[in-house]
């Protein structure tokens, strides 16, 4: 090997090195410091771990999905991909590491950040949440919106999402949890904006009802959010937001509300989140926070509600 060839070499040698190292320095400054075996800190400080899936579908399909993202790693489907299946089976964190390893190839790809925005919120990071997802909706401006692919296919096999609409979603939501409440409104506004059916329409309403009277708003100021919702809509999924939507408007009763939520459900969260909040800005502070205190006994801690409640309780101590 001559002079120049060899230190051609050491060149690439030494530059391979420094990515190596700035790979794992920021892969070590995107997720917080928690205890072995746990995935999450609590807002209240509670250990949060996560079992071995035991669902041969989930098994089997995060063993695809990693399969093909070793073969080929750089392609952001497969990134995506194997990031979510990972989300499925309870590994947030690797989750989070392999979105992240995908904004590095694909740092324009707003899908990544809105995978990884999520799961900010789920493992209680809404910063970092918010910050993905408010770069995943700059990158999609002026660009046209399209259907987003179920990870669990509903009944139908028809998706009801978008990517536009879950980037609003979630980042509305990161926003919520903050208790940021002017820009929760103005981003689910936005997302009402580009919501393409019913269960668009009843989820997001859901959010911006609530958001408002969290804002001080009273029921006649807030209640316009509401006009688009009936009981004649055609839902495919989102039958629980439809129905506290309906609540909300007064058509159904809350003793109907009440007498379906098993408390301590994670399965029932959305609901008994959505019935304690209405104690709360109603001015029953006492029994909401009764209610979302037995919310948290529930063990699966990753439902929007959980964490809704956490975050509440949170705030109120």
């Amino acid at each position: 090997m001559g002079l120049n060839m060899y230190k051609k070499v050491i060149s690439l040698i030494f530059v391979a090195s420094l990515m190596s190292i700035g790979n794992v320095y920021a892969q070590s400054n995107i997720l917080p410091e928690v205890p072995e075996g746990a995935e999450a800190i609590s807002l209240n400080g509670k250990v949060l771990t996560m079992p071995d899936p035991t669902n041969e579908t989930v098994i089997k399909n995060l063993s695809t999905t990693r399969a093909r993202y070793m073969d080929y790693p750089m392609d952001p489907e497969r990134v995506i991909w194997y990031g979510r299946r990972l989300s499925y089976a309870g590994d947030y964190r690797k989750a989070i590491k392999i979105f992240t390893e995908g904004t590095l190839d694909s740092p324009n790809d707003a899908r990544i950040y809105r995978h990884r925005g999520h799961r900010y919120i789920t493992i209680r990071e809404f910063d970092r949440a918010i910050a993905d997802l408010e770069k995943a909706a700059t990158l999609i401006k002026g660009k046209t919106n399209s259907v987003e692919p179920d990870g669990a296919p509903n009944e139908f096999n028809t998706p009801i999402s978008t990517l536009h609409g879950n980037i609003y979603y979630h980042l509305g939501l990161a926003y919520y949890l903050k208790q940021d409440f002017e820009n929760a409104k103005r981003v689910y506004d936005l997302d009402f904006n580009v919501a393409r059916n019913d269960d668009n329409q009843v989820s997001i309403a859901h959010w911006r009802y609530m958001i408002r009277r969290r804002m001080g708003e009273s029921h006649d100021q807030a209640k316009h959010v509401l006009d688009t919702i009936n009981a004649d809509m055609k839902i495919l999924e989102n039958h629980t937001y439809h129905k506290l939507d309906l609540f909300y408007k007064g058509e159904i009763s809350e003793k109907e509300i009440s007498e379906t939520i098993d408390i301590e459900d994670s399965g029932d969260a959305a609901t008994a989140y959505g019935l304690a909040n209405w104690y709360y800005y109603n001015g029953d502070v006492d029994k909401a926070k009764a209610m979302m205190e037995k919310m948290l006994n529930a063990k699966a801690w990753g439902s929007f509600g959980f964490i809704a409640a956490e975050a509440d309780l949170a705030a109120m101590n």
